[in-house]
């Protein structure tokens, strides 16, 4: 396969690195990363590929370029870049929102450079270089955005590639892209911030050392709000339309569900706690998780 740039080398872009590289998919694999101390822990690792001090001669050398990088930070690396852009690139990124990105690219990518977005749903709460795995792709799912302008031919190249990666993939639209994974992802983000700030305000309020006492419930909740804060901030801005939707229903369910507490409803509770189980046999089956208790810790 062609050269590749990866831009930005935290969790994800680290991870393509280790995959490429060990599956020997590209020639050269060259790194941008604009941390001093992602650079510094990329060249402790020894990890894989040339670091490139200029995002220019990352790309003139290259064919395939990888955005791993927050989305608020698209605007500014295209138009860096945009010189040095021609026809025989190949540009993706693995942002988690696709609609606003999009019109961010279109309004400052300059013509007649075309950008296919893909959206591997995998990560960690953890970021950095040196938290990587090369298998972290293996038999999840990639999101390929298939809209009106798609250049196909680029389209079917990184099908070929994230394959290699080990994913399994879907095409979709980025309208409902965004949809879905307002409430498979965003929405559950959301909930585990809102969840865990209420839990410190609480603390604070009642003077309870309640942390300590954290139960499973709090406690995973806490591993996803402890995910990286300007990913998941540009995610929401982002996706704000059909998170807020989200958010509303989200409301409208946890007042019905209040209500029911409250009247002591057990018919209506119960019918909605029986319909719930059964989402949690489902992403099972569809292998999504495996069926061991406790998130298969020991």
């Amino acid at each position: 396969m062609k050269n590749i740039l990866i831009i930005g080398c935290g969790l994800l872009g680290s991870s393509l690195l280790r995959r490429i590289s060990k599956k020997k998919i590209a020639k050269k694999i060259f790194v941008y990363e604009r941390s001093k101390a992602n650079v510094a822990k990329i060249k402790k690792l020894r990890l894989p590929g040339t670091i490139v001090k200029s995002l220019k001669d990352g790309v003139i050398n290259s064919d395939l370029i990888i955005f791993c990088t927050p989305m608020s930070e698209y605007k500014n690396i295209i138009l860096k870049i945009n010189k040095d852009l021609t026809s025989k690139h190949i540009i993706t990124d693995i942002g988690s929102s696709k609609k606003k990105s999009f019109e961010i690219i279109k309004k400052n990518l300059k013509k007649n450079i075309f950008w296919s977005s893909s959206h591997p749903i995998t990560g960690s709460e953890v970021s950095g270089p040196e938290h990587g795995k090369q298998d972290l792709f293996e038999n999840k799912w990639c999101i390929l955005i298939k809209d009106k302008k798609t250049n196909l031919k680029h389209l079917q190249f990184l099908k070929l590639f994230w394959t290699k990666m080990g994913s399994k993939i879907v095409l979709m639209n980025s309208d409902k892209h965004d949809k879905i994974f307002s409430i498979t992802s965003h929405l559950p983000h959301l909930i585990a911030y809102n969840l865990v700030k209420s839990a410190q305000e609480f603390e604070k309020k009642q003077k309870y050392d309640l942390i300590k006492y954290s139960a499973g419930g709090l406690r995973d909740f806490s591993r996803i709000a402890a995910s990286n804060e300007i990913m998941w901030r540009d995610i929401f801005f982002h996706n704000k339309t059909n998170v807020s939707k989200a958010i509303d229903l989200f409301i409208k369910n946890l007042n019905n569900f209040k209500k029911d507490i409250i009247s002591k409803n057990n018919k209506s509770i119960l019918k909605k706690l029986i319909q719930t189980k059964k989402v949690r046999s489902k992403i099972i089956k569809l292998k999504q998780d495996i069926n061991r208790p406790d998130f298969g810790r020991d």
